[in-house]
């Protein structure tokens, strides 16, 4: 395009129509694409995909391991918690937790949000590999994604420490058997009712519409960092939102067995529909519906 001496760039009409938006109070960045060969932009796909790959089958394996290996065949453990470490410790119920069971419980949950959630944010950290590959002609977008992907599982991995410290609380009041699950059906119904009740509020659609939508969530929160602290930081609010959508299924594991694996494979499945589906939010309030109405009915049987 050529310039006839009175016209603007379109670049500098971009960033114009920008600085109007911003000072209108609409987030917005300008993002001007730098050449890229196709072959380029399918290497970095293929190598973020297999470690993502990687990383949720060593997750997944241990879980297996962890569940193979807390399952007693029948044997009656009561006055006994089992430990899951993957090699069979057990202790009594009433014997206050040592720190390493808190750390082996901790690692546990850790390792379980990392298989839950990592194939949902498949999307999220390809297009941060991508936008950071076509947008930034110096940067190095694989160590970005790395770092962004590192702040959004630390977002995770505290709140594993959170459902540790449930856990603990759960069974100092005897609430959990020595498998992790509910001894209370009045517990595991105000769990669900919680649960599904979270699916039909604002605080959900606006996480999970964050969730859902990677490339505006990166244009709304000021798009590709090419520093690690701004990776992290940016994958730290990514994870915020993330757990602020799907948070509220996670305590649905007392529900049912917390280690049971068909268990753990529907609420993951639940949320990777969710999340990357077009009628995304159509399963989340129908979810919630079947929820409340299985919490109600646990409520009942509990109470009558």
């Amino acid at each position: 395009m050529t310039d006839d001496g009175g016209g603007e760039e379109p670049d500098q009409i971009a960033a114009n129509i920008a600085q109007v938006l911003r000072h209108s109070g609409v987030p917005c960045q300008t993002v001007i694409p730098v050449p890229v060969q196709t072959a380029v932009l399918r290497r970095d796909r293929i190598v973020i995909s297999l470690a993502l790959i990687v990383l949720t089958a060593l997750a997944w394996s241990y879980l297996l391991w962890l569940s193979a290996n807390m399952d007693m065949g029948g044997m009656d453990m009561d006055g006994f918690r089992m430990i899951p470490s993957g090699m069979g410790l057990m202790m009594p119920a009433q014997t206050p937790w040592l720190p390493t069971e808190f750390a082996i419980v901790f690692v546990m949950w850790a390792v379980m949000m990392v298989g839950m959630m990592t194939p949902s944010a498949v999307p999220m950290l390809l297009m941060y590999a991508r936008v950071g590959r076509q947008t930034e002609e110096h940067a190095r977008p694989l160590a970005a994604t790395a770092w962004f992907g590192a702040g959004y599982f630390l977002v995770w991995a505290a709140f594993a420490l959170l459902a540790t410290l449930a856990q603990w609380a759960f069974e100092r009041a005897a609430l959990l058997d020595f498998k992790m699950a509910s001894t209370s059906t009045v517990v595991a119904g105000l769990l669900a009712v919680a649960a599904g009740s979270y699916q039909w509020t604002k605080l959900k659609d606006v996480c999970l519409t964050e969730c859902r939508t990677p490339f505006a969530f990166l244009i709304r929160h000021g798009g590709f960092r090419r520093d690690a602290a701004g990776c992290l930081m940016l994958g730290l609010r990514h994870g915020a939102y993330c757990v602020g959508c799907c948070g509220a299924l996670m305590p649905l594991l007392f529900v049912g067995v917390a280690m049971n694996v068909v268990w753990i494979v529907l609420i993951a499945l639940l949320v990777l529909l969710e999340k990357v589906t077009s009628f995304g939010r159509q399963i989340a309030l129908l979810a919630g519906g079947v929820l409340v109405v299985a919490g109600a009915w646990l409520l009942l049987t509990g109470i009558s």
